[in-house]
């Protein structure tokens, strides 16, 4: 095994990890701007009042969005296995 292909494989796993976290952070990245600009327009001061809106995004992100991100992780998993060969190398 050579550094560079030490190297790929790191940053496969890396942009494999960032994808399947994507889709959760931006919901509740969008849920939580959503709720600061509703407790800043009504004057609204509630510190959890945050959370339970957070949590409905992530799940439904969470929902919407097994499809594709269980398609992404068994790609690579699937790679892994089939060049376990060039691996031990």
């Amino acid at each position: 095994m050579t550094t560079d292909f030490i190297l790929s494989l790191a940053k496969d796993a890396f942009t494999v990890t960032l994808l399947l976290g994507a889709p959760m952070l931006i919901a509740g990245l969008i849920a939580g701007i959503l709720m600061s600009i509703f407790q800043t327009v009504t004057s609204i001061r509630e510190q959890t009042l945050i959370f339970i809106p957070k949590m409905i995004a992530v799940m439904a992100a969470i929902i919407i969005f097994a499809p594709w991100m269980l398609n992404v992780i068994t790609t690579f998993t699937k790679n892994l296995f089939l060049n376990i060969a060039n691996y031990v190398k």
